[in-house]
């Protein structure tokens, strides 16, 4: 039973503190009043209050609220309503009843279907979905469950009707903050938007998903709407107070970031001639798309920019000593670029010079930049990010203990070497600060599958400082991920641009990752990888559905994680 007067106590901030209900109040209304358009965007400041009757005193109206609404959307109107109506659980006396209904909704409330972070497919269509509500059993579906609460368990049978007995698992710990997802479960969840995790892919839906920032939730299959409608026959209630201005919703777009990481470039050699003969910006010809979209595209550009760079050679008589021709940096500038790291191996390849040279261009063109920088304190610095609310804070080094790798002191530019001490202070105060941190290492380049030994542990021990993704920019070969003390991990993501184009034994350093982080009310929430393969030095695509699948299969192998092998519908 809710009372009246009760504060939302969740997320107070995100409540509009004037909700204001669009609902016909008699027979009359409901046939005879023009509709009125509905605004569909989500007002975060209202406009105005509840008007106050100006005819002469009426009865407050009773409103009984259905059981299938979720508690933040009652709660959420009773406060709003404090003093305009009465709660009643009596039908004989109900005026006003709050339900799912689509027409003038006064609340959207947008669900996921998800599966376990190690699973290959990456959608399912309506029909099938609820084929699996209803029990019809299609071969590719046998077996396949419904895992939900039983608030979410109540919408859904009251738009959808009963499920089948044996097609839903109940599992009302599926929204506490430190559940953990089942990786051996062969289950579909179905969750509010809210209650989404990192430890969770999140399929698409008729090709719609919450977490894709082109979302429209009006065509989206798991959007429920509530409304407010009238039964009451009393002609005195159609003086209640008839405003709305505004739609509550769990998911906002204006509190969403997401962000890309990436793993190696280096516009050298191989790359280079390619970008010579076919053009600059030739290399992200086929991923632009993507990191373009992004609120932020992070590029771990490992080589210094220099006035005078040579033309390239495959085979260069310099051998490990790497620069990029300036004209280069339209690429960065084409896909979309705005961090960059600077705590790779080859930043001072080129000196001193080179890399005051290369900070100053960063610095012109507005491009901020970590990891790295002029002295020990600039590259320290951690590089703030605002966005839509969210803070995110970004820290980088060089984890291979070697000053030749990471020169950077009192009186020197270059990357800066990893120390665990500065590392865990600065990841402890910004966390403090409601900073969501992201630590990407350079590390040893292992050419496996596997994280081996010494990534594990920097890793992990960013992750138990508090991290809440970290992130590997160094590996030619991509590696595995883990979960760990709340954190996502990558423990490296492959080259971006780099010409090991069938170098690698078994072709491996073909195949790569794009991680795209997304971030809502100030914490992360979920993690979509884009695989990757080169189709020559230079230029890789996204890779095929088939392609994907073999990659993914050896991936999550390699993290200890069997693959989550449904045979739903994949596209």
């Amino acid at each position: 039973m809710y009372s009246l007067g009760k504060k939302n106590r969740r997320k107070n901030f995100y409540r509009l503190s004037n909700f204001i209900v669009l609902v016909l109040i008699s027979s009359f209304l409901l046939s005879c009043s023009p509709s009125i358009e509905q605004d569909n965007e989500v007002l975060i400041t209202p406009s105005h209050t509840l008007a106050a009757p100006t005819s002469t005193p009426v009865s407050i109206p009773k409103l009984m609220i259905g059981k299938e609404v979720p508690k933040d959307i009652a709660e959420y109107v009773i406060s709003a309503l404090e003093g305009q109506v009465q709660l009643t659980e009596d039908e004989e006396t109900v005026s006003l009843f709050i339900r799912a209904g689509t027409q003038n909704p006064v609340a959207n409330w947008i669900y996921a279907l998800a599966v376990p972070f190690p699973t290959v497919m990456d959608g399912i269509s309506e029909q099938k979905l609820r084929a699996i509500w209803t029990g019809k059993v299609y071969d590719d579906l046998s077996g396949t469950l419904l895992k939900m609460d039983e608030e979410t368990l109540r919408v859904f049978t009251a738009i959808w009707g009963k499920p089948a007995e044996n097609s839903i698992l109940i599992d009302n710990e599926i929204s506490d903050t430190e559940y953990e997802v089942d990786f051996d479960q062969q289950a579909l969840y179905l969750i509010p938007f809210g209650d989404i995790k990192p430890q969770w892919k999140i399929l698409k839906i008729n090709e719609q998903s919450p977490i894709q920032k082109e979302f429209d939730p009006f065509s989206y299959p798991l959007t429920v709407s509530f409304n407010i409608q009238s039964f009451s026959g009393e002609e005195d209630d159609a003086n209640f107070p008839i405003q709305s201005s505004s739609i509550f919703t769990n998911r906002d777009s204006s509190k969403l970031t997401d962000i890309m990481l990436t793993g190696v470039t280096a516009l050298v050699r191989g790359t280079a001639l390619v970008m010579e003969q076919k053009g600059v910006l030739y290399p992200g010809e086929d991923i632009r798309s993507q990191t373009r979209a992004v609120d932020f595209m992070h590029v771990n550009n490992e080589v210094p920019f220099t006035i005078d760079c040579p033309y390239p050679e495959l085979n260069s008589k310099k051998g490990l000593v790497f620069c990029s021709d300036t004209r280069y940096y339209d690429l960065l500038e084409d896909i979309g670029t705005d961090i960059i790291e600077v705590s790779g191996d080859h930043f001072s390849d080129y000196g001193v010079e080179g890399a005051f040279y290369t900070l100053n261009l960063y610095d012109q063109k507005k491009t901020p930049y970590y990891g790295g920088g002029r002295n020990a304190e600039d590259a320290r610095q951690p590089l703030l990010l605002e966005h839509n609310g969210n803070k995110i804070a970004m820290l980088g080094c060089n984890g291979k203990n070697n000053k030749y790798y990471a020169p950077a002191d009192e009186n020197t530019p270059g990357a800066i070497l990893c120390d665990f001490d500065w590392l865990e202070s600065d990841i402890a105060q910004l966390k403090s600060e409601g900073y969501v941190v992201i630590v990407t290492f350079q590390h040893v380049e292992y050419y496996s599958y596997e994280a081996q030994p010494i990534l594990v542990e920097d890793f992990g021990h960013a992750a138990a400082a508090g991290a809440d993704i970290v992130s590997g920019s160094q590996s030619h070969q991509a590696h595995g991920f883990a979960f760990q003390n709340g954190a996502f991990i990558h423990y490296g993501l492959g080259n971006l641009f780099f010409d090991q184009y069938k170098y690698c034994a078994g072709s491996v350093c073909d195949y790569g990752f794009m991680d795209r982080h997304i971030i809502y009310e100030g914490r992360h929430i979920n993690t979509e990888i884009i695989p990757i393969r080169f189709i020559d030095m230079a230029r890789p695509r996204l890779m095929t559905l088939e392609e994907k699948e073999v990659f993914l299969d050896i991936i999550f192998n390699a993290s200890n994680w069997a693959i989550e092998d449904y045979s739903l519908e994949k596209k």
